[in-house]
């Protein structure tokens, strides 16, 4: 069996897989903001699976994986952490880290011919490469969120104006079940679509995955986008689960090396 480990800024997840692919039993838990209250706890939790036959184990995280596999978090103020000796302690297995987006790139992009660049709009905007089913290497320096536009007479960055987080700032709702006019949607759509040509130019995609909050009303919006780009859109197969599923990917990958 397999262990996937996704460490979000507010719950990481614990997913026990078959080797076949499913899921058998799923821990959730809230991210604490303490890095020795985060290992106490993400201890105590993995400890319902030690009597399991682990194969291996994949940690995705949000944020940067160090040679010495301490990673580098992105939304804590953790600079370096060990993570891997607290889980070694438990399991005589490999373990692998990886980058959370790049993992759900991985998963998303799986099955899709060509190269893929998969999106997720949520706290702000992030994503990963993939080629015929493998991570690219630029994949590790792709930070689409950050660069910036000129939108409603202000120039921002993308994931200010864009991300799921900037949507509901700026519609006070929860826009994911409340919008639906046609005015709305169009404005998302011109929000989403605006770092979209940059990222066409710089990785020529065949397909682009638009995920995170934003793929749960991925048919809602879609259709109000500009189709100039020669590139499809899709939605994610599993827009709250991607992560977890390209652990378990990532895994059978290392092990047939």
């Amino acid at each position: 069996m397999y262990l996937a480990v996704d460490i979000g800024g507010t719950k990481t997840l614990i997913a026990l897989f078959s080797k076949r692919g499913r899921v058998v039993k799923r821990i959730k838990f809230k991210t604490a903001q303490g890095y020795k209250t985060f290992i106490a706890e993400l201890t105590d939790n993995l400890e319902n699976f030690r009597r399991r036959k682990i194969r291996a184990i994949v940690v995705a995280i949000p944020g940067v994986v160090q040679k010495n596999y301490s990673v580098k978090f992105g939304n804590r103020n953790w600079t370096k952490i060990d993570l891997l000796s607290p889980i070694k302690n438990l399991f005589d297995c490999p373990v692998w880290f990886e980058n959370d987006a790049n993992l759900a790139a991985l998963y998303e992009g799986f099955r899709l011919p060509g190269r893929t660049v998969f999106l997720t709009f949520s706290t702000g905007i992030g994503g990963g490469i993939v080629e015929n089913g493998r991570i690219l290497p630029e994949s590790n320096a792709f930070e689409p969120g950050h660069k910036k536009y000129h939108f409603d007479g202000k120039i921002e960055e993308w994931e200010d104006i864009a991300a799921a987080s900037a949507l509901e700032k700026h519609y006070h709702i929860d826009y994911a079940t409340k919008l639906r006019k046609k005015d709305e949607l169009t404005e998302i759509a011109k929000r989403v679509y605006l770092g979209l040509p940059d990222i066409v130019k710089g990785y020529r995609p065949d397909t682009i995955v638009l995920g995170g909050p934003l793929g749960k009303i991925f048919r809602s919006y879609v259709k109000f986008l500009p189709n100039d780009l020669n590139v499809k859109y899709r939605k994610p197969r599993r827009p709250t689960e991607s992560v977890i599923y390209g652990c378990f990917l990532y895994a059978k990958q290392k092990e047939q090396g």
